[in-house]
Protein backbone atom coordinates (compact mmCIF):
# COMPACT_ATOMS: atom_id res chain seq x y z
CA UNK A 1 0.00 0.00 0.00
CA UNK A 2 1.50 3.43 -0.82
CA UNK A 3 1.88 6.15 1.38
CA UNK A 4 1.56 10.08 1.18
CA UNK A 5 5.25 10.54 1.43
CA UNK A 6 6.60 11.34 4.63
CA UNK A 7 5.33 14.85 6.24
CA UNK A 8 8.55 17.36 6.82
CA UNK A 9 8.34 20.11 9.12
CA UNK A 10 8.07 22.48 6.48
CA UNK A 11 5.23 20.58 4.17
CA UNK A 12 2.13 22.47 5.53
CA UNK A 13 -1.43 20.99 5.71
CA UNK A 14 -2.75 22.92 2.16
CA UNK A 15 0.59 21.44 0.24
CA UNK A 16 -0.45 17.64 1.76
CA UNK A 17 -4.12 18.40 0.71
CA UNK A 18 -3.11 19.51 -2.67
CA UNK A 19 -0.27 16.50 -3.19
CA UNK A 20 -3.19 14.30 -2.03
CA UNK A 21 -5.47 16.01 -5.12
CA UNK A 22 -2.88 15.25 -7.40
CA UNK A 23 -2.46 11.93 -6.62
CA UNK A 24 -6.45 11.25 -6.95
CA UNK A 25 -6.49 13.11 -10.31
CA UNK A 26 -3.45 10.70 -11.93
CA UNK A 27 -5.37 8.22 -10.93
CA UNK A 28 -8.96 8.55 -10.98
CA UNK A 29 -11.32 6.23 -13.38
CA UNK A 30 -12.78 8.49 -16.12
CA UNK A 31 -16.34 9.33 -16.08
CA UNK A 32 -18.74 7.53 -17.77
CA UNK A 33 -20.26 8.37 -21.06
CA UNK A 34 -22.98 10.97 -20.76
CA UNK A 35 -25.84 10.24 -21.78
CA UNK A 36 -28.68 12.04 -23.82
CA UNK A 37 -31.62 12.66 -21.68
CA UNK A 38 -34.87 12.93 -23.41
CA UNK A 39 -38.14 14.01 -22.27
CA UNK A 40 -41.38 11.56 -23.26
CA UNK A 41 -45.21 12.26 -23.11
CA UNK A 42 -47.42 9.19 -22.65
CA UNK A 43 -50.99 8.48 -23.82
CA UNK A 44 -53.70 5.59 -24.63
CA UNK A 45 -53.63 5.01 -28.61
CA UNK A 46 -56.62 3.71 -30.27
CA UNK A 47 -57.87 3.21 -33.83
CA UNK A 48 -61.08 5.58 -35.06
CA UNK A 49 -61.96 5.39 -39.18
CA UNK A 50 -58.46 4.33 -40.01
CA UNK A 51 -56.86 6.89 -38.27
CA UNK A 52 -54.12 6.64 -35.65
CA UNK A 53 -55.17 8.49 -32.44
CA UNK A 54 -53.34 9.05 -29.10
CA UNK A 55 -55.31 10.30 -25.43
CA UNK A 56 -54.02 11.49 -22.25
CA UNK A 57 -53.17 8.81 -19.87
CA UNK A 58 -55.14 10.30 -17.04
CA UNK A 59 -58.26 10.95 -19.71
CA UNK A 60 -58.51 7.17 -19.77
CA UNK A 61 -59.92 5.42 -16.61
CA UNK A 62 -60.02 2.05 -17.75
CA UNK A 63 -59.75 -0.28 -21.29
CA UNK A 64 -62.53 -3.14 -21.58
CA UNK A 65 -63.57 -5.51 -24.03
CA UNK A 66 -67.26 -5.04 -25.46
CA UNK A 67 -69.26 -6.30 -22.52
CA UNK A 68 -71.29 -9.35 -23.76
CA UNK A 69 -74.88 -8.00 -22.93
CA UNK A 70 -75.89 -4.04 -24.14
CA UNK A 71 -79.27 -3.38 -23.59
CA UNK A 72 -80.37 -0.50 -25.89
CA UNK A 73 -82.00 2.36 -24.83
CA UNK A 74 -85.03 4.06 -26.24
CA UNK A 75 -84.85 7.61 -27.34
CA UNK A 76 -81.13 8.21 -27.84
CA UNK A 77 -79.22 9.28 -30.86
CA UNK A 78 -77.75 6.25 -32.69
CA UNK A 79 -74.46 6.99 -31.48
CA UNK A 80 -75.36 5.61 -27.61
CA UNK A 81 -75.21 2.02 -28.17
CA UNK A 82 -76.65 1.29 -24.72
CA UNK A 83 -75.99 0.32 -21.53
CA UNK A 84 -74.24 -2.38 -19.88
CA UNK A 85 -73.39 -3.42 -16.29
CA UNK A 86 -69.80 -3.60 -15.18
CA UNK A 87 -69.11 -4.72 -12.23
CA UNK A 88 -72.14 -3.38 -11.04
CA UNK A 89 -72.17 -0.55 -12.25
CA UNK A 90 -74.16 1.15 -15.89
CA UNK A 91 -71.98 1.85 -18.41
CA UNK A 92 -72.88 3.92 -21.39
CA UNK A 93 -71.58 3.05 -24.26
CA UNK A 94 -71.18 5.63 -27.05
CA UNK A 95 -70.04 4.91 -30.34
CA UNK A 96 -67.21 7.54 -31.01
CA UNK A 97 -67.45 7.26 -34.83
CA UNK A 98 -71.07 7.64 -34.84
CA UNK A 99 -70.56 10.29 -32.60
CA UNK A 100 -67.87 12.41 -34.68
CA UNK A 101 -70.14 11.61 -38.21
CA UNK A 102 -68.24 8.41 -39.41
CA UNK A 103 -69.53 5.53 -40.65
CA UNK A 104 -69.59 3.33 -37.83
CA UNK A 105 -69.45 -0.28 -37.30
CA UNK A 106 -71.49 -2.74 -35.83
CA UNK A 107 -70.53 -2.76 -31.72
CA UNK A 108 -69.32 -6.17 -30.94
CA UNK A 109 -66.79 -6.87 -33.16
CA UNK A 110 -63.24 -8.71 -32.00
CA UNK A 111 -61.05 -5.66 -32.28
CA UNK A 112 -63.02 -3.30 -31.16
CA UNK A 113 -62.70 -2.08 -27.14
CA UNK A 114 -63.94 0.25 -24.73
CA UNK A 115 -61.79 3.52 -23.46
CA UNK A 116 -63.72 4.32 -20.35
CA UNK A 117 -63.69 8.02 -18.97
CA UNK A 118 -64.91 9.40 -15.82
CA UNK A 119 -64.81 13.16 -15.30
CA UNK A 120 -66.51 14.39 -12.19
CA UNK A 121 -70.36 12.64 -12.99
CA UNK A 122 -69.61 11.78 -15.94
CA UNK A 123 -69.12 8.00 -16.24
CA UNK A 124 -69.07 5.86 -20.02
CA UNK A 125 -67.65 3.82 -22.48
CA UNK A 126 -66.32 5.10 -25.73
CA UNK A 127 -66.66 2.27 -28.58
CA UNK A 128 -63.18 2.29 -30.66
CA UNK A 129 -62.41 0.44 -33.52
CA UNK A 130 -58.87 -0.91 -31.55
CA UNK A 131 -56.94 -0.33 -28.98
CA UNK A 132 -52.37 -0.35 -29.41
CA UNK A 133 -51.84 0.37 -25.49
CA UNK A 134 -49.62 2.15 -23.64
CA UNK A 135 -47.59 4.51 -26.71
CA UNK A 136 -44.53 7.08 -25.40
CA UNK A 137 -43.37 9.87 -27.59
CA UNK A 138 -40.52 12.11 -27.22
CA UNK A 139 -41.80 15.22 -26.76
CA UNK A 140 -39.98 16.81 -29.08
CA UNK A 141 -41.84 15.54 -31.59
CA UNK A 142 -45.02 17.22 -30.47
CA UNK A 143 -47.11 19.24 -33.40
CA UNK A 144 -49.41 21.66 -32.05
CA UNK A 145 -51.13 22.57 -35.18
CA UNK A 146 -54.41 20.29 -36.48
CA UNK A 147 -53.87 18.98 -39.92
CA UNK A 148 -56.46 20.57 -42.62
CA UNK A 149 -57.81 17.09 -43.41
CA UNK A 150 -59.29 16.35 -40.00
CA UNK A 151 -63.07 16.21 -39.94
CA UNK A 152 -64.61 19.75 -38.73
CA UNK A 153 -66.37 17.68 -36.53
CA UNK A 154 -63.23 16.15 -34.41
CA UNK A 155 -61.73 19.95 -34.29
CA UNK A 156 -63.25 20.72 -30.83
CA UNK A 157 -61.44 17.69 -28.87
CA UNK A 158 -57.62 18.02 -30.92
CA UNK A 159 -54.58 19.03 -29.28
CA UNK A 160 -52.06 18.27 -31.85
CA UNK A 161 -50.54 15.43 -32.76
CA UNK A 162 -47.47 13.43 -32.14
CA UNK A 163 -45.46 11.35 -34.75
CA UNK A 164 -43.30 8.02 -34.26
CA UNK A 165 -42.76 6.29 -37.73
CA UNK A 166 -46.31 7.89 -38.37
CA UNK A 167 -48.60 10.47 -36.67
CA UNK A 168 -51.07 10.27 -33.94
CA UNK A 169 -53.14 12.73 -33.21
CA UNK A 170 -53.93 13.88 -30.02
CA UNK A 171 -57.98 13.78 -28.83
CA UNK A 172 -58.56 15.40 -25.58
CA UNK A 173 -61.44 13.18 -23.69
CA UNK A 174 -61.48 16.15 -21.27
CA UNK A 175 -62.74 18.49 -23.85
CA UNK A 176 -65.24 15.58 -25.32
CA UNK A 177 -66.47 15.75 -21.75
CA UNK A 178 -67.07 19.15 -21.89
CA UNK A 179 -69.00 19.48 -25.23
CA UNK A 180 -72.45 19.88 -24.95
CA UNK A 181 -73.48 17.92 -28.05
CA UNK A 182 -71.61 14.65 -26.18
CA UNK A 183 -73.75 15.33 -22.82
CA UNK A 184 -76.67 15.65 -24.56
CA UNK A 185 -77.92 11.83 -25.85
CA UNK A 186 -81.59 12.44 -26.27
CA UNK A 187 -82.86 12.55 -29.90
CA UNK A 188 -86.49 13.20 -28.61
CA UNK A 189 -86.09 16.65 -27.60
CA UNK A 190 -85.94 16.15 -23.57
CA UNK A 191 -82.30 16.43 -22.15
CA UNK A 192 -80.72 13.15 -21.68
CA UNK A 193 -77.42 12.60 -20.38
CA UNK A 194 -74.44 10.61 -20.81
CA UNK A 195 -73.93 10.68 -17.25
CA UNK A 196 -74.12 7.33 -15.29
Amino acid sequence: MKTIKSMKSTDSPFELLLELDERARTHAAGLPAQEDIRDYWSGVGFTLHGRRYISPLDDVYEILHIPETITEIPGVYPWVKGVANVRGRLLPLIDLAGFFGFESRPVQTSEQRVLVIEQGDLYCGLVVDGVSGLQHFETETYNDSIPANVPESVRFCMAGSYRREVEFLVLSFRALAKSERFLQVSSGGTAGSAVA
